[in-house]
């Protein structure tokens, strides 16, 4: 009981290992970083101010696309700030109060957007294999009930999981981390942690299978519409408005399996680190990437834009 009392008042903040304790790899790693937060920030403003300016796309589609650029802007801005910072200081701090508010917001955010995959996935199915009527199953107040709906399941499932990570008594301060992450502040745990573990299995299946499931089956239903479509210009037109959706679902869900359902063993920390690093930094990066240069309609779009700066000019 005196070692969790000491505990408890001891741990005012945290220390984060990072990703290296070599000066050459943190200055790397800082200016690769750095690159990467640079062209998420642009990328994904773009996308919104794409989005918002031309009325081609204000349809379902595109509203979903801003609302995942927009969480992938505030989830970058919640982790890759603090880890530039630390890339080039010799105090890697965070207080106790900041790392559960990372915590939180980094968990919602992630949750959120495999939600948000599940219902563009839906999205998709619809406007393939439902095309007449796809303008009238997919109206705004659906469209802006199932966004919502999204958010707010992810920031619950958020809060359940902060609230049971942060009541545990910890042992010290030293997060094996470049961020604060579930799996990582467990490891301090000074108790048994099998009901939080349990806790985490539960809450992955449901952000991340029941997602997955609905995506497994809106493009089972696509492969057979294309299927059945007897021009290959017809199957080519309907594949290509799955594409890039599709690439963005097999990344996000891939890394993230891999992180909280995978198999455990000793060299898993820094395998956990480098594909939290992917997810935080890399695909908010190449989320807006994919939808731009595989879409010819945001291209579209993009040409237009840049047309009429040139001819203010």
């Amino acid at each position: 009981m005196g070692q969790e009392n000491k505990t408890q008042t001891w741990v005012s903040e945290f220390v984060l290992l990072g990703l290296s304790s070599d000066w050459e790899t943190q200055v790397f790693l800082f200016l690769l970083v750095l690159t990467m937060y640079l062209v998420t920030l642009v990328g994904n403003v773009l996308i919104l101010l794409l989005i918002r300016l031309d009325s081609r796309l204000h349809n379902p589609m595109y509203f979903f696309l801003s609302v995942l650029s927009f969480v992938d802007l505030c989830y970058a801005n919640s982790i890759a700030p603090q880890m530039l910072a630390h890339l080039l200081s010799a105090q890697k701090s965070i207080p106790f109060y900041n790392c559960v508010l990372q915590l939180y917001t980094s968990l919602a955010l992630g949750g959120s957007e495999f939600f948000l995959l599940g219902a563009m996935a839906y999205d998709r199915y619809v406007a393939v294999c439902h095309p007449l009527h796809y303008t009238v199953i997919m109206h705004g107040e659906l469209c802006l009930g199932l966004a919502a709906g999204c958010l707010v399941a992810g920031f619950t499932n958020s809060l359940m999981e902060t609230i049971i990570t942060f009541r545990l008594p910890l042992c010290h301060n030293v997060i094996n981390h470049f961020a604060c992450e579930t799996l990582a502040v467990l490891r301090l745990a000074c108790v048994d942690v099998s009901f939080n573990k349990v806790m985490v299995a539960i809450s992955g299946f449901l952000v991340i299978m029941l997602p997955c499931s609905l995506v497994l089956f809106s493009y089972g239903r696509i492969v057979i519409t294309i299927l059945h479509i007897h021009s290959t210009q017809g199957r080519s037109k309907a594949f290509g408005t799955c594409a890039s959706h599709l690439t963005v679902v097999c990344m996000c869900f891939g890394a993230t399996i891999f992180t909280y359902l995978g198999p455990r063993s000793t060299s898993s920390v820094e395998e956990e680190k480098m594909v939290a690093l992917f997810y935080a930094v890399v695909a908010p990066m190449l989320n807006p990437l994919i939808y731009s240069l595989r879409n010819k309609e945001v291209m579209a779009a993009l040409q237009k834009v840049l047309e009429k700066f040139r001819d203010k000019e």
